[in-house]
């Protein structure tokens, strides 16, 4: 079965695992899948992530974090989707609850937070913001 939305499925899959508390969740893998968890681990979103090599297909576990009973993200939603691209020039990059959030941000020099863009004066398509 292929899926018109791999990304928006991977926050969903993040987002349904929170609410029930799970401590991993597993899906399937892809390089842009790996940068978003290596994203999210440097952030201090999730405990941390590897990727399992079964017989042909890769899948990502991604470890999630809990302070005290309640998850760190508290919202993690698409903004970019298939139908509707979203892309924005460094200086236009919107600030995530005042800077308490990251946007993660697809730039021509790979996947990046909203704040390292900046940094690098890149634009780009935003992904999704976490916070």
């Amino acid at each position: 079965m292929s899926l018109s939305d791999p990304i928006g499925d991977m926050l969903a899959r993040i987002k349904n695992a929170l609410l029930r508390n799970h401590s991993k969740v597993k899906l399937p893998s892809s390089i842009f899948k790996t940068k978003i968890s290596e994203i999210l681990k440097s952030e201090g979103y999730i405990i941390d992530y590897k990727v399992v090599n079964d017989d042909k297909k890769s899948s990502l576990e991604i470890n999630l974090k809990y302070n005290s009973g309640n998850p760190v993200i508290s919202s993690i939603e698409r903004v970019s989707k298939p139908g509707r691209r979203i892309f924005s020039r460094a200086e236009s990059l919107p600030k995530i609850n005042n800077g308490l959030g990251i946007a993660i941000v697809s730039t021509s020099k790979g996947v990046m937070t909203d704040i390292d863009a900046r940094k690098n004066k890149l634009g780009g398509e935003i992904i999704c913001k976490v916070f």
